[in-house]
């Protein structure tokens, strides 16, 4: 049939009729045809549309919110946000109860990690503060800039006097973090600051001190998260991979970081003796090894608690919590320590979650860290309250104690590690389940 007065000019193969007499006619019938067949195909394929946001932009909306990349450039970085938005990092209940995660005061989560060199891992998603703290924050960013309870928090903080610094300096200087409370920089030297510039991979291209290939947002970025908490920049300037025992740092998006999972440590408080005995004589090289090391810094403990430790499935022992650990220059010695000036106590000075000031450096033990190490975590371990008490012998008991005595001298608690590390040696069992030091250990006496 042919829908030109004068006639068809012949079908073709498909038996539609030819070019006709009439074109104009011709073209405004047969596009009106193909129209109402392309939007009959699309209803088929993809269904009546939904006025309602996808699932899936509603997931990412979840997402951006619970990283705090709506915060940005008040966050650590975005280095590993392509895995979220890839499902690469899974969480458990990602999906599910989101109201939950969004409104729980939590500050972690267990997750799973793939890339292509390997399949699923577990990892630990972490925010710098609680999200209850995170909002006191942000707030006291807006009240101290005379905006009320919500502002620009990104503007209000590059419009401070210690962030122009940081934008008309390449260099990171000691000057531009006097005032912040974190304890890597109660006295910071300027190699430790190289350092941190040098490792810091949130940006394109890592390795040289000066900050020229830094951008404001970049700089914001850095200057934020040395306020608020040092945890993924320790990952970065002391990783695992060149031996220091801290767990691997795989990157950050908005204010969540993303650090490779391990086992709690006070899971393993009524664990048999040899095992508790192993992990005891772990925590005390480690912590010599933070003291004395070929980079000539000496990384001491603030504050401990058994959450500050955990543990991989071959029994290795990690430090999973760097938060509370100060750094001492050994190499470059440290300032004297001096009354801030107004300017330096600004709204960087109190971001963090604890605003006191760290004692100097000078008035920082030798020993310090051993004696926090036997208080908080080792009489735990080593005397549990369900676990009968003679199973330890008599002289590690008291060597315990005397390193946990802050009032002996320097020299008789490194007397009373030394003897108790050699105690423990002899409890250790040479096991598979200790696969960080098997099967060596059958061939040396030094495992």
């Amino acid at each position: 049939m042919c829908w030109c007065a004068q006639g068809c000019r012949g079908f073709n193969h498909t038996g539609l009729p030819l070019w006709c007499c009439d074109s104009g006619v011709y073209d405004t019938v047969m596009a009106g045809i193909w129209s109402e067949v392309w939007t009959l195909y699309l209803i088929l394929a993809l269904g009546t549309p939904d006025p309602s946001p996808a699932p899936r932009e509603k997931s990412h909306d979840f997402r951006r919110i619970l990283l705090g990349l709506d915060k940005c450039n008040a966050c650590i970085g975005t280095s590993i946000c392509n895995k979220f938005f890839k499902d690469e990092i899974r969480l458990e209940r990602w999906l599910t109860a989101q109201s939950n995660l969004s409104s729980a005061d939590v500050r972690s989560f267990e997750g799973n990690y793939t890339d292509s060199t390997a399949g699923w891992r577990p990892v630990v998603l972490s925010q710098l503060m609680s999200p209850h703290l995170h909002k006191i924050s942000d707030k006291s960013i807006c009240t101290s800039a005379g905006k009320g309870k919500s502002c620009s928090i990104e503007a209000v903080l590059r419009a401070t006097s210690r962030f122009q610094s940081w934008v008309r300096s390449n260099i990171l200087l000691p000057g531009m973090v006097k005032g912040l409370v974190t304890p890597m920089l109660r006295c910071p030297s300027q190699r430790l600051l190289d350092r941190i510039v040098r490792r810091y991979f949130e940006v394109t291209d890592v390795g040289s001190v000066q900050m020229k290939h830094f951008s404001e947002k970049d700089k914001l970025r850095l200057l934020y998260t040395l306020a608020v908490n040092q945890q993924p920049l320790i990952l970065l300037m002391f990783p695992g991979t060149e031996g220091w025992p801290f767990l691997r740092y795989h990157g950050s998006c908005g204010r969540m970081m993303v650090c490779a999972g391990s086992r709690p440590l006070r899971s393993l408080f009524n664990s048999p003796l040899e095992h508790r005995a192993d992990i005891v004589y772990q925590l005390l090289h480690i912590t010599q090894s933070l003291s004395a090391n070929s980079l000539q810094f000496s990384l001491f403990y603030t504050s401990v608690s058994e959450d500050m430790f955990g543990t991989l499935d071959d029994s290795r022992v990690f430090i999973v919590d760097a938060s509370t650990i100060g750094i001492i220059d050994l190499q470059e010695g440290h300032p004297p320590d001096e009354d801030l000036l107004p300017e330096y106590l600004d709204v960087f000075s109190r971001l963090s979650e604890s605003y006191a000031r760290p004692p100097p450096c000078e008035t920082v033990r030798a020993t310090q860290s051993f004696t926090l190490l036997c208080k908080h975590v080792l009489n735990k371990l080593l005397i549990p309250n369900d676990v009968q008490f003679g199973q330890l012998p008599r002289a590690a008991v008291n060597e315990l104690a005397n390193c946990a005595d802050q009032s002996q001298s320097d020299q008789r608690i490194i007397t009373a590690i030394q003897t108790l590390k050699n105690i423990l040696q002899t409890l250790r069992a040479c096991s598979a389940l200790y696969g960080y030091r098997y099967p060596e250990c059958l061939y040396s006496d030094k495992f």
